[in-house]
């Protein structure tokens, strides 16, 4: 079911870049043919970039595709390689909890002040701030379940580390 919603949140960010890219390039095109643009532009476009950048998240983590430096880990041993990326795990649970904190408190006070964007269109500020809070969430979520999975995997005598091609060669 995980899997499900992490792909339902991977392909809404996709439709978001996809929109991004239409959006930009109207603005752009009404500007030059006949100077007027779409309202609101700015604010559309920053409300997508949250969808966009916030939404894969969770995929990325289970694909373990965030950006890590392994230069001096390569060098250890697979058993300390192991922990270490179950170390960073957690620390991205605790970093990540704050976020999911900060985020709750600003969706509930956008959502009951019924804040809105100062523009032509007076677009509501609620559904960016939701949807930060379900991306942050379900990344934290991901990033729980990879811990635990990594553990027990530890503990069982297997390694989480997937091998690359530089470690096959030196096997």
């Amino acid at each position: 079911m995980l899997r499900r919603i992490e792909r339902l949140l991977l392909d809404l960010a996709v439709f978001a870049v996809i929109g991004l890219g239409v959006l930009i390039t109207a603005s752009v095109l009404l500007r030059i043919t006949v100077n007027s643009g779409i309202p609101d532009t700015i604010v559309i476009v920053r409300e997508l970039m949250v969808v966009a950048i916030v939404l894969p998240l969770a995929v990325a983590t289970l694909e373990r595709a965030h950006i890590v430096v392994e230069f001096l880990s390569n060098k250890m041993p697979t058993r300390v390689q192991d922990w270490l990326i179950v170390g960073g795990s957690i620390f991205g649970l605790f970093a990540l909890s704050p976020l999911i904190f900060a985020g709750w408190r600003e969706t509930v006070h956008t959502i009951e002040s019924g804040a809105f964007f100062f523009g032509q269109l007076n677009l509501p500020k609620w559904p960016g701030r939701v949807i930060f809070l379900i991306g942050i969430s379900f990344c934290w979520l991901r990033l729980l379940l990879m811990v635990i999975g990594d553990i027990r995997t530890i503990r069982s005598g297997g390694s989480v580390i997937k091998p690359t091609h530089e470690h096959e060669e030196s096997v």
